[in-house]
């Protein structure tokens, strides 16, 4: 019997070949096929494609019989009429064989986005993108369920598959928002904790990939791919004196000492398995107070399939990586490290994404989120893509996530990786493309990277954008209204190149490089800098911190030690990765935790022993941190005496006793050292990194000199020093 038949008194009866493509499921407007159509005085006529069902029946919300549809197609489509001239809320009753169960067509719910909402993400100024889009668990017309929605603007097709429809493409086709090329559906009695990807058929007609949602909030756990209905990750409220203790340390004169680390690789658990949130913030956080790091740094924590990555290739922006559990555990973690007072700054990775096939390459047939053109489009290096800065849907989806992470985990600021590799079209490639005026500058990034800053710095005042920024950029850590980039602090990898070279050096050869130690201060404080000791020194071959020390095991450490107190004492604030702060041997291997075994040996006890004390100075001595970012917060004592290796400079703040800072970097004692003070009085030494507690030989000044009203350099007062060999003093006028 024919469909047309079976269906004379319909107002709105499909086409065979309308029927066929939803059964198909190449049809790309379902809404205009199922669930409620027709009207106008005639009854309206009900369509639902159920391939699952032998019979259909319609039923009232109260579950009374209502009517029954017919099966108009083999495979499972089914019309009829619907007993009303008017649209009104009903269930279905599906049968198979003795089977029965009863459901909510999600076909008879209206649209879930707004109007406006679809302007705002027209227009790339939907700043709370995470509140509408991906899989929103809600009521709509007193049902729960949840909406998916995804921006797809050239696909013919988007459906939601997960086990809740066998994986079937065919099952929920999603409504096409064309304002915004946005795809949504509302699932009935679906709840958090259910798969699904999203089945996409590309603007020739051709089925992708089976895509994550980009806007997952959370994803399985690798290299398992497919995302988790959940929502935004619930806000806990903020920690007692957060988020004003926020602004406080996260200030340009506040002291800032950060332990950067790697959650997957700190410690580890019985059979080396990752300890999860709870655990990790269990051990880490009296660990870190301990030893007077006042943030910590963590390696990219938003889901990334491959271990080895680290992190820095994320598929998944907006949920927290499943290795060390729940959104709920790392909100957790974070409201306990600001509980205990400790800042969290995350890695943000915005320069690119990885390639993977469930990602967001080619996310619906074409280069939606990167650039056609590879010159522009594609890291050789990293074998990335790198994102179309120029579209604003793009923009508009990196700076919702940088909120995200700010708003539902209350993180504290944001260090965005490889921004050189922004900037500059011609960034480590043969082949590039100009911009609109000949040049090599991204400008398009260069835009999207200030209105980045602008925003967030405008939505939570008190945090911090930090640059991993390796060129001479100007202005990168200077506001946008003076043309900088807008962020707050830049890490110093001049600085960390120089100094790590000349500390390699064999102490013999180190008065032909002197320079390497002072040439920072050339530049010093046209950035708002951060002097990084990161993960990326200590992989790749380069070697561990105490792995690049020369000399025989006591001079390594004894290198080391000198080393970390002269960056403590230099201008800048204090980044250093984990294991670096008790020497650990080996390079840093992800695979495995730290070898915390070393701290059952003297020489390594003290260096961490030493980290502890120079952060215990360095933040009780205002001198060395409240002009970090002011030429006037530092003077060179001596800065040219490189026949002997040793480096002196005074730091210095209003109202505060001045710091001495005397650096030999020769393995030779040097007694009668003279160098001119400001003012005479007792010198305290606070730090000598020679000391015995640390592994030193306990050469040092019997615990302060007096200054004498004798010349030295130009000035009326000095000290003699004994400098202890491969060693750096501080000390501080006692007033």
């Amino acid at each position: 019997m024919s469909i047309v038949n079976r269906t004379a008194n319909l107002s709105a009866v499909p086409e065979t070949d309308t029927i066929e493509a939803i059964v198909r499921g190449t049809h790309g407007d379902p809404f205009a096929v199922l669930g409620l159509h027709g009207g106008d005085g005639k009854p309206l006529s009900l369509g639902v494609f159920a391939p699952e069902a032998d019979t259909v029946e319609i039923l009232a919300p109260t579950g009374s019989k209502l009517g029954k549809l017919d099966k108009v197609h083999q495979s499972g489509f089914f019309l009829g009429e619907f007993p009303s001239e008017r649209r009104k809320p009903y269930r279905l009753r599906m049968t198979r064989g003795e089977h029965s169960w009863e459901v909510e067509d999600p076909y008879r719910f209206p649209p879930v986005i707004s109007d406006m909402d679809l302007e705002l993400i027209a227009n790339g100024d939907h700043l709370k993108l995470y509140e509408v889009m991906g899989a929103q668990p809600l009521t709509v017309e007193g049902v729960q369920g949840v909406n998916f929605s995804v921006w797809a603007p050239s696909a013919q097709r988007v459906s939601v598959i997960g086990p809740f429809n066998g994986w079937d493409g065919r099952r929920h086709p999603m409504r096409l928002r064309h304002r915004a090329g946005v795809w949504e559906i509302f699932i009935p009695h679906l709840q958090k904790g259910e798969l699904y990807k999203f089945e996409i058929i590309g603007p020739h007609g051709n089925m992708q990939p089976e895509k994550a949602d980009p806007l997952a909030f959370q994803q399985e756990h690798p290299p398992a791919t497919a995302s988790i209905v959940h929502g935004p990750s619930g806000r806990l409220g903020h920690a007692k004196g957060w988020p004003e203790q926020r602004a406080a340390i996260n200030a340009h004169d506040a002291p800032i000492s950060i332990y950067e680390m790697h959650l997957g690789s700190w410690m580890r658990g019985p059979d080396n398995q990752f300890l999860n949130y709870d655990e990790i913030a269990d051990r880490l956080i009296p660990y870190v107070q301990d030893m007077g790091f006042t943030h910590i740094e963590l390696m990219p924590v938003s889901e990334f399939p491959f271990d080895g990555s680290w992190g820095y290739q994320p598929i998944g922006l907006y949920a927290p990586t499943s290795r060390f559990g729940t959104p709920e555990q790392f909100t957790r973690f974070v409201r306990r490290l600001h509980e205990a007072g400790i800042g969290v700054i995350v890695d943000w990775v915005a320069a690119h994404f990885p390639s993977d096939v469930h990602g967001l390459a080619r996310f619906d047939g074409t280069a939606l989120y990167e650039h056609e053109d590879p010159r522009r489009g594609f890291h050789y290096d990293w074998n990335t893509l790198i994102y179309n800065f120029g579209r604003k849907e793009v923009m508009n989806f990196l700076i919702a996530n940088a909120l995200y992470w700010l708003d539902h985990f209350d993180i504290d600021g944001l260090r965005a990786d490889a921004v050189a590799s922004m900037l500059y079209l011609d960034y480590s490639r043969d082949e590039w493309l100009p911009n609109e005026h000949g040049g090599n500058e991204n400008l398009e990034a260069i835009h999207f990277l200030k209105r980045l800053n602008e925003i967030v710095y405008n939505a939570f005042p008190g945090i911090a954008t930090i640059a991993e920024e390796s060129t001479a950029w100007p202005g990168v850590s200077r506001p946008t209204y003076e043309g900088g980039l807008g962020f707050g602090y830049k890490w110093n990898m001049g600085w960390m190149h120089d100094t790590l070279n000349y500390i390699s050096e064999d102490p013999i050869h180190r008065r032909y490089h002197h320079d390497k130690m002072t040439f920072g201060l050339v530049y010093g404080f046209s950035e708002n800098f951060i002097l990084p000791l990161s993960h990326d020194e200590v992989v790749h071959g380069k070697g561990s911190m105490i792995g690049k020390m020369p000399g025989d095991h006591w001079q390594r450490f004894a290198n080391l030690r000198a080393y970390y107190g002269f960056m403590w004492g230099h201008p800048g604030k204090k980044l250093l990765f984990m294991g670096g702060e008790f020497a650990q041997e080996r390079e840093w291997n992800h695979d495995h935790a730290l070898d915390w075994h070393h701290l059952e040996d003297r020489y390594h006890r003290g260096v961490q022993s030493l980290i502890r004390d120079l952060n215990t100075v360095y933040r009780g001595s205002p001198s060395l941190y409240e002009k970090d970012t002011d030429p006037a917060g530092f003077e060179w004592v001596n800065s040219t005496d490189s026949a002997n290796s040793v480096i002196s400079f005074l730091r210095r703040t209003e109202g505060k006793p001045p710091m001495l800072v005397v650096c030999n970097f020769t393995p030779v004692v040097r007694n009668d050292y003279r160098v001119w003070v400001p003012k005479p009085g007792t010198w305290l030494e606070r730090i000598n990194t020679d000391a015995t507690e640390y592994g030193g030989s306990g050469v040092g000044n019997a615990g302060a000199v007096q200054a004498e009203a004798i010349p030295c350099d130009g000035h009326p007062y000095s000290v003699s020093l004994t400098l202890p060999p491969l060693a750096t003093l501080f000390l501080e006028l006692q007033e």
